[in-house]
């Protein structure tokens, strides 16, 4: 395939409401050539867990995924959110398919070490099946990524969906020329609320020692660059509702 392929992730926030997760659909069909769609959701599965007597415990801004966690995220990424986000793409005339990463083994992680801290049932990507995603990018289906991945071994991991869009480029580049596409529900990276259209790798380091770039923005951007190192065409992060206008947001750059 000569097409570049576009990797694009939507955090939870935008699934979470019918309206803006229409208009990111809306968006994410007009994009041509092949294509992934990553999705979290963990606004959503906050929810659900409390209206299951579960509440969500968090370290370091971070999900603890405990027995009882792992069983509502499952069933809310793997089920609720993913098969939401299929159904609307297929009235669409978008012939997607759901997966995690146990689905055609597509990501095997390894569980996170007990320490510095234990954050219980949560997966650190070890390898990416790209061949699989490939054959399914070639057939003329959309694969869409839920934020879980597993051990091999029958476990089901929680799974950051930020790290699941960068490691996926970043194996699919070997494949086929690449880009990753990181939407929320900001218009990109902003410094005193305005967008920076462009960010290399020493600005980053300034912007962080600067505080302008801070919590959850500074892994976003680390998974940016990590996908960039690996062969990653280009990395942009943006609204989920210019996900097709590439002149806007924020580019990241090594150079």
């Amino acid at each position: 395939m000569s097409k570049v392929l576009r990797v694009i992730k939507i955090g939870g926030k935008v699934a979470e409401h019918d309206a803006t997760l229409k208009a990111f659909l809306r968006e994410f069909v007009q994009i041509k050539g092949p294509k992934i769609l990553v999705h979290g959701g963990g606004v959503i599965a906050t929810k659900i867990g409390e209206k299951l007597g579960i509440k969500a415990e968090l370290l370091e801004g971070r999900r603890v995924t405990d027995r009882a966690t792992l069983d509502v995220v499952s069933m809310v990424y793997g089920g609720l959110v993913n098969k939401k986000i299929v159904s609307a793409l297929q009235a669409l005339d978008v012939n997607a398919l759901g997966l995690t990463g146990a689905d055609l083994n597509v990501i095997i992680s390894k569980k996170r070490d007990e320490k510095p801290v234990d954050f219980g049932w949560v997966g650190d990507i070890q390898k990416v099946n790209a061949t699989a995603l490939l054959n399914l990018i070639e057939s003329g289906v959309v694969p869409v990524l839920a934020p879980l991945t597993h051990d091999g071994m029958g476990n089901m991991l929680n799974t950051n969906a930020d790290a699941i869009a960068s490691f996926t480029a970043a194996a699919m580049s070997k494949e086929m020329e690449t880009e990753l596409v990181l939407c929320f529900d900001q218009p990109g990276v902003l410094n005193e609320g305005k967008v920076i259209p462009k960010i290399t790798m020493p600005e980053y380091q300034k912007l962080k020692e600067a505080k302008i770039i801070t919590d959850g923005m500074i892994p976003k951007l680390d998974l940016g660059f990590k996908a960039l190192s690996e062969g990653v065409l280009n990395v942009r992060i943006t609204a989920f509702d210019a996900v097709n206008e590439n002149h806007k947001g924020t580019v990241l750059n090594y150079e």
